[in-house]
């Protein structure tokens, strides 16, 4: 396995279309053997997506890229793990023990101390805003899939409802149909399968188990901290929905389950985490290029 991290002076460079550096790692039995800096050999992002797929690279782990590059990593077989800052060593090791998430959805916790801060209180996290929110999944979590439309810009209505009948979240109702890179990691990995190989104009109905959806809970992703090392957690109240941010400054939603005079208490997971998923999706359009 191979993972390549846009690289700096030892830290990750924030702009992939303009890395001028990538380092690469050798991973062998999940740890790292050896590594190399290497030059990018070129500008813009399908040039570089070219250079690792050329390198063989599995993964790659930076800061910022749009939805191009995306599309280009998807076509060329490069998983991504995006929004990453700091050291690049230190974010390989992260990315090995499962800790590093382009979504945030994981958190090391050993980190809290100095490394957590309390975001905007926003109302929620839903997936109303767009299932594209693929919150409970790491970066190495999401296996390769193929169809007509990985790589390319898909536009999608759907209506998402429990096995009940009941509706948690509908593009209809906006108006306005969803709009992502399919295979670019924007979805949940049930949804885009799905919509991999559908044909414009084609409606299906799938039912997705939470290991395609958002996974199950992790006992894991529930954590305490000290009130007085999170500053403005003071204000917060059981039942909110915030965010933190992880040492890397990657933001990841939780919700505020427990609260005593000392310690403040987080669930990290996906509040669809463990639950069945039926969705009624539509592929209005899919954009070449």
């Amino acid at each position: 396995m191979k993972i390549a991290v846009t690289y700096d002076n030892g830290n990750i460079f924030q702009h992939f279309g303009r890395t001028e550096q990538f380092k690469v790692y050798e991973i062998e039995d999940n740890k790292v053997v050896s590594s190399e800096v290497i030059g990018s050999n070129g500008v813009g992002h399908g040039a570089l997506a070219g250079l690792l797929a050329n390198l063989a690279v599995d993964v790659l782990i930076c800061g910022g890229l749009g939805g191009g590059a995306q599309a280009a990593l998807a076509e060329a077989g490069v998983e991504v793990c995006a929004g990453a800052e700091g050291d690049a060593d230190q974010a390989v090791e992260a990315y090995l023990k499962g800790e590093l998430a382009s979504t945030g959805a994981n958190c090391d916790h050993h980190h809290h101390e100095d490394g957590h801060s309390c975001g905007g209180h926003d109302e929620g996290h839903s997936c109303g805003s767009g299932c594209g929110s693929s919150c409970g999944g790491g970066c190495g979590s999401r296996p390769a899939f193929t169809g007509r439309n990985v790589g390319k810009t898909c536009r999608a209505h759907y209506r998402g409802t429990f096995n009940d009948g009941t509706q948690f979240d509908s593009s209809y109702d906006r108006g306005e149909p969803l709009e992502f890179v399919c295979g670019a990691g924007q979805m949940i990995l049930g949804f885009d399968k799905a919509v991999a190989d559908m044909e414009v104009g084609q409606a299906m109905d799938v039912h997705l188990m939470p290991e395609e959806a958002y996974g199950m809970p992790d006992p894991n992703a529930v954590f305490s901290v000290e009130i007085a090392q999170l500053p403005g957690s003071e204000e917060l109240e059981a039942g909110q929905q915030v965010y933190l941010s992880n040492q890397f400054g990657q933001p990841f939603p939780v919700k505020v389950v427990e609260k005593d005079e000392k310690m403040i208490t987080f669930d990290a997971n996906h509040e669809m985490a463990g639950k069945e998923l039926n969705f009624r999706i539509e592929l209005v359009e899919v954009l070449e290029g």
